[in-house]
């Protein structure tokens, strides 16, 4: 079997149970357990999964919001207040899922703006702000990760011409490509893009490859990307070179 046929046979086992073990991987391909682990780091390398001890594994969507959002904390808290510098009063803005995003939302308190989301938990932060005109996008609720998905979110998001975007994200690869875990979310994310004049990726340096199996979008479909001063230096140079303003939190 060629290399890259086992690594996407390998992706696909990920995308089905999310987590597999290298004993698994060598039984299930006839291979070296060193044959796979070389795999696991290749894919790991491009930001297509996390290495874990005996293993690799992907974000799923049974790892609560609540844990997400403890995670790397300090940081998404930096890169979520320089984002926050970005927008002016009048703009319309949307924000997208995520742990970061939610901290941009609190940093928007008091601003005279019209905030457009799918996220419950920027609906949280946002919900009782006399300032801030709030429009709850809709959809299907996914109720682990605080979000609304589905063709209802996306049919809303057809309504509307944002100033400015802020997107998450589960990793960047080393060519710039902006990836997520879950499938439902990025159809809404790539009609956040389409509605938006502009488009900014909030990422914390562990972002830097991160991990993801699905593409949203490449470099050239940005604006700007926020992270911290830690980032991979090397993705940096190439969103720089794409055109995409890098702000260091």
């Amino acid at each position: 079997m060629l290399t890259a046929t086992r690594q996407a046979k390998i992706l696909d086992s990920l995308r089905t149970d999310g987590e597999v073990s290298v004993e698994l991987l060598a039984g299930r391909f006839g291979v070296s357990a060193s044959t796979i682990r070389r795999d696991l780091n290749a894919l790991s390398s491009d930001g297509l999964l996390r290495r874990v001890r005996g293993g690799g594994s992907v974000e799923q969507d049974r790892v609560p919001f609540s844990e997400i959002q403890r995670v790397r904390s300090a940081e998404k808290e930096s890169v979520a207040l320089r984002g926050a510098d970005l927008v002016s009063d009048g703009d319309v803005v949307l924000i997208d899922i995520g742990t970061t995003t939610a901290l941009l939302a609190r940093h928007l308190r008091g601003r005279h703006i019209t905030v457009a989301t799918s996220s419950l938990a920027v609906i949280d932060q946002l919900r009782d702000d006399d300032d801030v005109e709030l429009i709850v996008l809709g959809g299907a609720v996914r109720k682990n990760y605080n979000s609304m998905v589905g063709v209802l979110t996306e049919q809303a998001l057809a309504q509307i011409r944002a100033s400015i975007c802020f997107l998450g994200t589960s990793g960047v690869r080393p060519d710039g490509t902006i990836l997520d875990t879950t499938g439902m979310e990025v159809p809404v994310k790539k009609a956040m893009i389409e509605s938006s004049n502009r488009t900014i990726v909030l990422a914390d340096s562990s972002k830097f490859p991160g991990v993801g199996l699905l593409n949203v979008c490449g470099p050239d479909r940005l604006s700007g990307v926020v992270t911290n001063a830690d980032a991979d230096a090397d993705t940096l140079d190439v969103l720089r070179g794409a055109g995409v303003e890098v702000l260091v939190a």
